[in-house]
């Protein structure tokens, strides 16, 4: 099969397309041929060798797919040629992908294999901040950093669907902005000055909950967006650099610095990650969660989207095309 691999720590233009063998699901996992998968910041960390999960070299990324079930254990309730969508968290970038069955997620027929693969890893990881670490409650106000991104735009369609009563987004561009409305968000504010342009959308309040994925120089005045009581949920690092708090700032309006390890939390609860989907099911199917796409780009060019990705030029979940949409 073709396959994307990571043979040496150059960065994302060191990524080859080789052949290998095709995997070997056994008994217990289930065999997924691959149409998309979903393209993400790990990617680019991981061509770097700056992941925290650093696999021998090499060996072929990617975290998510959508395709069709190939073979599936008797009690996994999949049927051959079922679509999925599904998580196997190494191995995406090919043409057939080997997953445990608490990783395989139903699709409806409406959704296409680029939106699908475009769910997983955002919306899972939206659904985990949002709800269990950040508590959002109906009514909330949220403020969503790196909006017009894969999970920046997750968070915004998350927050809407369980209840938030109003999103502003921050972006560094217009064009970004009118991507992150084009969302859901309610309306956007630009990354220079944010702080001061939040507090006079909310009348001098702030928000109840800050999405922080790009944390970097940002991070200080997002806090001083909070209205009390506030979270600031602590997604990822895109900006570069990893602020610190000064704990003194947490005092005067009883704030909460929430971090946010979704792969961590649900990979060790048998369960979990079903029950995510079956909350987000609905929604899709409803139309109330649509992914933000970006483009969609062959094997041989993967390498671009991790370099659009890396500069902060993409605009919605980039995808790779396997084996053509659906």
């Amino acid at each position: 099969m073709k396959t994307v691999q990571i043979t040496t720590l150059g960065g994302p233009t060191s990524l080859e397309l080789l052949d290998a063998p095709n995997p070997d699901a056994g008994s217990s996992t289930v065999l997924i041929d691959v149409h998309a998968a979903g393209i993400a910041f790990p990617e680019v960390l991981q061509s770097r060798g700056q992941y925290q999960v650093k696999p021998d070299l090499p060996f072929i990324p990617g975290a998510e797919v959508a395709g069709t079930v190939v073979s599936a254990p008797e009690d996994s309730g999949l049927a051959v040629g079922q679509r999925v969508a599904a998580l196997p968290f190494l191995g995406a970038f090919a043409e057939q992908v080997a997953c445990s069955p608490e990783a395989v997620f139903p699709i409806p027929d409406s959704l296409s294999f680029e939106a699908a693969a475009a769910i997983p890893f955002n919306y899972l990881t939206a659904h985990f901040a949002l709800l269990r670490r950040g508590r959002l409650a109906a009514g909330e106000s949220v403020l969503v950093h790196g909006a017009a991104g894969g999970v920046g735009s997750a968070a915004i369609q998350v927050a809407k669907a369980f209840g938030a009563g109003r999103v502003i987004s921050v972006t560094s561009t217009p064009e970004k902005g009118a991507a992150a409305v084009a969302a859901g968000s309610d309306e956007y504010v630009l990354a220079d000055g944010f702080r001061d342009a939040v507090k006079e959308l909310t009348g001098g309040k702030g928000v109840d909950v800050v999405v922080d994925t790009v944390g970097g120089d940002r991070f200080t005045d997002s806090l001083r967006s909070l209205a009390a009581n506030g979270r600031i949920l602590v997604i990822g690092f895109t900006g570069g650099s990893i602020p610190e708090v000064k704990v003194n700032r947490l005092l005067l309006n009883n704030l909460d610095v929430v971090g946010v390890a979704w792969g961590a939390y649900a990979t060790v609860r048998p369960g979990y990650l079903q029950g995510q989907w079956a909350e987000l099911l609905p929604k899709i199917e409803a139309g109330g969660i649509v992914p933000l796409m970006g483009d969609v780009y062959p094997m041989e060019k993967v390498s671009d989207a991790l370099i659009a990705i890396d500069e902060r030029r993409a605009v919605g979940k980039l995808i790779l095309g396997v084996r053509g949409s659906g």
